[in-house]
């Protein structure tokens, strides 16, 4: 919205700055991180006195965990207003690529909402029908991938692009829009399995939508493009002031999702977060790099489909309990070592993403 300013610009003077993607993306880092610490606290004394009882404990989870019992959740809903406000102050909002991932992450965050609120009010873990959750899911997925399809370049349209192989393009033709189903609702779910310790999934959320928009920027910029030998997005750049606003979010609400958790993200924050995710990559033909810089939830999903075949298959568990990180609890690790550890390796693993714009 603030772009428009720019129309007042003579070209040398303050409102010139609204020109530039890295200064915007600034100023929605900083707007969204100044909103979380605002609203908070006060959004969080809400959530305590409106659920009183808070997020229900699994029975058969960790034992430790049940002394988060009264932990109030949905406090994804102040990552979500914090990046949306931020967003919507700092973007061109005449880009499609950013109203693509912004209604996404509404759309997921609202299919959170919905379950967060069912959990709440019913005191039971079941929430949503998973039917149901999946359903619509599956619907704001295929108009978000059939509209990033309509958008993209022709060269590009309909096409999967490969890392490490710069030229290579793969025609899906009408399997694009399921494939790109796929990349977003694997994304949003792989996110929600990962969010099952204080701090574990917010981090690397942020990392990862910090790395894809800085290939965002660079795939939007035809210079970088033509020296990196990657595909050119014109417009995806500025989808690096949604990921600023991600990040600035994100910081302000692991300040009182640290532990002990004062709030838990919910369904709100991990469907919405995990959806916009999948809906960037798909923008910037970066599927395939999803997988490497989001494996941390790749690796989380993974363990609860093995473990669920496993069992059906012969009646005994491959971890001692699935999401992953759960089984990791069992054999006596500590909450923080956990989840610090599991930070390394998400930036770790966010390296080796950035990396593959560089390797011809």
């Amino acid at each position: 919205m603030l772009y428009l300013l720019t129309e007042f610009s003579d070209g040398g003077d303050v409102f010139n700055l609204f020109r530039y993607i890295t200064f915007r993306a600034g100023a929605a880092f900083a707007t969204a991180l100044i909103f979380g610490f605002l609203f908070g606290r006060p959004l969080i004394n809400l959530l305590r006195r409106k659920q009183g009882k808070g997020q229900p404990i699994r029975d058969d989870g960790p034992a430790s965990h049940f002394s988060k019992a009264g932990t109030p959740t949905m406090g994804g809903l102040l990552i979500l207003s914090a990046l949306m406000v931020s967003t919507l102050l700092w973007a061109r909002l005449d880009n499609p690529y950013v109203w693509i991932v912004l209604l996404v992450t509404l759309g997921f965050g609202l299919i959170g909402f919905a379950d967060d609120y069912a959990k709440v009010t019913k005191q039971n873990t079941k929430g949503v029908s998973g039917r149901v959750r999946m359903a619509l899911g599956l619907l704001i997925a295929a108009l978000a991938a059939y509209a990033a399809a309509r958008f993209h370049p022709e060269a590009l349209t309909n096409q999967l692009a490969l890392p490490l192989f710069k030229d290579a393009l793969l025609n899906l033709g009408w399997f694009f829009v399921p494939f790109g189903m796929i990349v977003i609702v694997g994304a949003a779910n792989a996110v929600n399995l990962t969010d099952g310790l204080d701090g574990l999934a917010i981090m690397p959320v942020m990392i990862a939508g910090g790395t894809l928009g800085v290939i965002a920027y660079v795939v939007g910029n035809f210079n970088f493009t033509e020296y990196l030998g990657v595909h050119f997005v014109p417009g995806t750049g500025e989808l690096l002031i949604f990921s600023a606003a991600l990040i600035g979010g994100g910081l302000g609400f692991l300040w009182y999702n640290a532990p002990p958790a004062a709030v838990f993200m919910g369904d709100t924050g991990s469907l919405a977060l995990g959806g916009a995710l999948g809906a960037i990559a798909v923008c910037t033909k970066h599927e395939i790099v999803l997988a490497i810089v989001g494996g941390l939830f790749v690796v989380e999903a993974l363990s609860v489909i093995i473990q669920v075949l496993y069992f059906k298959r012969t009646g005994r568990r491959v971890f001692l309990m699935a999401p992953i990180h759960h089984h990791f609890e069992k054999k006596g690790w500590a909450e923080p070592q956990i989840v610090i550890r599991f930070w390394i390796i998400s930036l770790i693993l966010a390296l080796i993403g950035l990396a593959t714009l560089k390797v011809r």
